[in-house]
């Protein structure tokens, strides 16, 4: 598996169907959208980190019992930059792109320029989003492509920098029953000041129907929270929603702006300017979705890094929050391509992830005594220790170890969960298996098999369901055992037993996230 970490994958346009094994469930009708790096080199050129490869999206499409899959390469600017130089030209966060030395001076100083003011790549590696009735591939800077769901054409570039002044925006935003988008993005240096920012993409009102006005021209700001130092915003990946708030966590690992607009002048790449401050607290913002405003409370835990949040939800004047957490920023470096080749399996650095439960007490502090612990609920061992007025430090309840790629029914997102699907990783970041946690009793139920490395679960729940796991989850799972193809596998929601698999006659590749569209 290792060895075809950096091999370039070969697109698959025209749909194909599946040869199914097992019995695809009736009622599961819609489209699994899987996004992830394909493309490492280009000519004599390669990228050096696993995230940076240009962008190839997979589509598997479930009707009557049958799927039909088929992949495309994301046509960004980036692609056809590369595609047109045959050479790596536009840099990525762990790839600095060099010019030709045959170029002259000019074209490297026009390069150098550029860089000093980053003007980021559109290769949308990481996720998929929906904005109104599109759907985008992003990453997280300020470009994203909208996509044919259907065909996976690469259609418009869109720049958030247009509708709101963004430069980084979360890959995993939050969706409610209307149709509405949230998500959150950095604002860095805008007059004189770094900010995160909040916003809405309302669902598409009757009146923009038939028109082709692009969603995020009626974006709304929720609230922006001042950054906690100017030049150096914290990183975060995704953040929390419930009925009544958004929770961010402001963590200690930093982007340095100043070292990132002199990286390419000092021959390193972005990444190497992302800073880990153990000595720092991570501060744990709440707000109010009524309001846009911050409670008054402030809430802090020790130094973690957060990529994933698991859900979030309100019980008894309390906000309950799930993350995966690690205890230093050691995953990226992970999956340097060299790194990669050498045997991810056998890495003595390798920093296992905890699944963790924060509880914030949403009441007033006054009148209670520095010390006193402000969790009223019976069923968690979390805390939040009164320091001073108006300040509480929280601690974890470690619900398990070595999970990660955090899944649930997305029905119940916001509202107090049972069950998390997800991926196995205690002794490695590759993981082989994935599984179901039981949060109330802590039982895991597991899906391995030998020579397979199944991706991000994604749990589909059954029309009317009867129960939070009523559905199947679906996983693509890259198979090298000789002679055998890789598949899309169909897990009970419930036992987690095989209800099926659908071989896929082109290949698999090591991807990252997902998103079901129902028909």
């Amino acid at each position: 598996m290792a060895t075809s970490f950096g091999k370039n994958a070969v697109e698959s346009p025209e749909p194909v169907k599946a040869e199914v094994k097992g019995t695809i469930p009736s009622w599961l009708q819609g489209t699994l959208l899987r996004n992830g790096p394909g493309i490492f080199s280009v000519g004599d050129t390669s990228y050096e980190h696993f995230f940076d490869g240009m962008a190839i999206m997979h589509s598997f499409a479930f009707k009557d019992g049958e799927m039909t899959h088929r992949s495309r390469f994301l046509r960004s600017d980036t692609y056809k930059a590369n595609m047109d130089s045959n050479r790596i030209v536009v840099s990525e966060m762990g790839t600095m792109a060099y010019p030709d030395p045959s170029k002259n001076f000019i074209f490297k100083a026009i390069t150098f320029l550029n860089h000093t003011v980053p003007d980021f790549t559109d290769n949308g590696a990481s996720n998929f989003i929906r904005y109104g009735n599109d759907v985008f591939a992003t990453s997280e800077t300020n470009y994203i492509r909208k996509i044919d769901p259907v065909t996976l054409e690469t259609q418009d570039k869109v720049d958030y920098m247009k509708y709101l002044p963004v430069n980084l925006v979360s890959s995993h935003p939050h969706y409610d029953k209307e149709g509405n988008t949230y998500n959150m993005g950095t604002s860095i240096a805008e007059k004189g000041k770094t900010k995160y920012i909040l916003f809405k993409v309302p669902a598409v009102s009757q009146t923009d129907k038939n028109k082709n006005v692009p969603a995020l021209k009626n974006v709304e700001v929720i609230c922006t929270l001042p950054c906690r130092s100017l030049l150096t915003p914290s990183y975060y990946h995704s953040f929390g929603i419930t009925e009544n708030y958004f929770i961010f966590i402001e963590q200690p690992l930093k982007l340095d702006i100043l070292k990132m607009a002199t990286a390419y002048m000092r021959g390193v790449n972005w990444a190497s300017c992302l800073k880990f401050s153990p000595e720092e607290n991570t501060l744990i913002h709440l707000i109010d979705r009524k309001t846009g405003k911050e409670v008054e409370t402030k809430y802090y835990t020790g130094s973690m890094v957060v990529y994933h949040h698991v859900n979030a939800y309100e019980e008894d004047g309390h906000v309950v929050f799930d993350v995966i957490a690690y205890k230093d920023n050691s995953l990226y470096n992970m999956f340097y391509l060299s790194k990669l080749r050498e045997n991810l399996e056998l890495d003595d650095s390798y920093s296992r992830p905890k699944y963790k439960r924060f509880v914030l007490p949403v009441r007033s502090d006054k009148g209670i005594a520095v010390g006193e612990d402000l969790v009223k609920l019976k069923h968690t061992s979390a805390s939040a220790v009164k320091e001073k007025e108006g300040k509480l430090m929280c601690q974890a309840e470690v619900l398990c170890e070595g999970f990660e790629l955090p899944r649930l029914n997305y029905d119940i997102n916001g509202k107090k969960h049972r069950y998390i699907y997800g991926s196995f990783v205690e002794d490695s970041a590759l993981s082989r298996e994935v599984g179901k946690i039981d949060t109330e009793t802590k039982e895991k139920l597991r899906w391995s098999e030998d020579n397979c490395f199944p991706s991000e679960p994604v749990f589909v729940p059954r029309p009317n369901g009867e129960s939070e796991d009523d559905g199947v989850v679906l996983t693509s799972v890259i198979n090298s055992n000789p002679g055998q193809s890789s598949f899309i596998l169909l897990l009970d929601g419930k036992t987690l037993k095989e209800v099926a698999r659908a071989y896929v006659s082109s290949g698999l590749h090591k991807d990252l996230h997902g998103f079901f569209i129902p028909q």
